[in-house]
């Protein structure tokens, strides 16, 4: 058994300015993704160059981030934004969602695509792989600010948060950190390296994420305020995977049976 290692939420302290560690994770997801852009923008078969990618980046910043909070609010918290609309600024204090960061994302690459005039699956298939990076370390953001905690355990690295009592609970923010983050990237990335049917990378992304996502739901304990949606088991993460995987899996068996232009 394993105690959680208490961790200040503020990174560093500049007078009135507090520096999180949840929004540093940020800065270190869209850091990551810029490198990889521009490493991967100077392959013969990209189709972003590597002088689009700041402003590829910026668009997906501000889908990501804007998308990620709506999401929130819309699926997991609406009640008390309609209570305290300014909570839709308070990003640092957590409660961003993957599903709406995802589609603001998907938002955002449709109009870098109506500005550049790159082939839309083709973007995205060269964006899947620049994600998880950022995915896994919001996972731990997470861990740092002390939310999203896991359901008791008794296995060896079960981990003590004493706010949650003396029950040792999976870390399951590390668990995701790990799946969503290490994991799904090298799966992108090693796919991606050839090329590959438009439309493929970016159904693997979707439909290896739901799965990680939809297994990581099973230890972690569900938000307090909405529990269980159906069965004792089903939760909303679990839920809004679902239809990610399934589109994932329709859109590479659509790529692979048209075979369009390849990325």
């Amino acid at each position: 058994m394993l105690q959680y290692p208490a961790i200040d939420p503020v990174a560093i302290n500049l007078g009135p300015l507090a520096v999180h560690w949840y929004g540093l994770m940020y800065a270190v997801g869209f850091a990551a993704a810029w490198w990889l852009g521009r490493l991967r923008a100077r392959t013969a078969h990209s189709p972003v160059r590597p002088a689009q990618i700041d402003d590829l980046l910026f668009y997906l910043a501000l889908g990501a981030v804007v998308g990620g909070r709506l999401g929130y609010i819309l699926f997991y918290d609406f009640n008390n934004f309609i209570a305290n609309p300014l909570m839709l600024l308070r990003i640092w204090e957590g409660g961003m969602s993957f599903h709406g960061g995802l589609l603001g994302v998907v938002a955002a690459a449709w109009l870098f695509r109506r500005k550049t005039g790159v082939g839309y699956l083709r973007l995205m298939d060269f964006v899947a792989p620049l994600v998880p990076i950022g995915l896994g370390a919001g996972r731990i953001g997470n861990f740092i600010n002390g939310e999203l905690w896991g359901k008791p355990t008794d296995l060896p690295w079960g981990m003590v948060y004493p706010p949650l009592g003396e029950l040792a609970r999976h870390p399951s923010q590390l668990y995701q950190a790990f799946m969503e983050g290490l994991l799904l990237f090298l799966i992108l990335w090693v796919f991606s390296r050839k090329p590959r049917p438009a439309g493929s990378v970016a159904g693997l992304f979707l439909a290896a994420y739901g799965l990680f996502r939809l297994l990581a739901e099973f230890a972690r304990m569900p938000d307090a305020h909405i529990g269980y949606l159906a069965w004792g088991w089903l939760t909303m993460g679990q839920l809004l995977s679902l239809p990610m995987i399934l589109g994932g899996l329709g859109l590479m068996s659509w790529a692979y049976r048209s075979r369009q232009a390849s990325f």
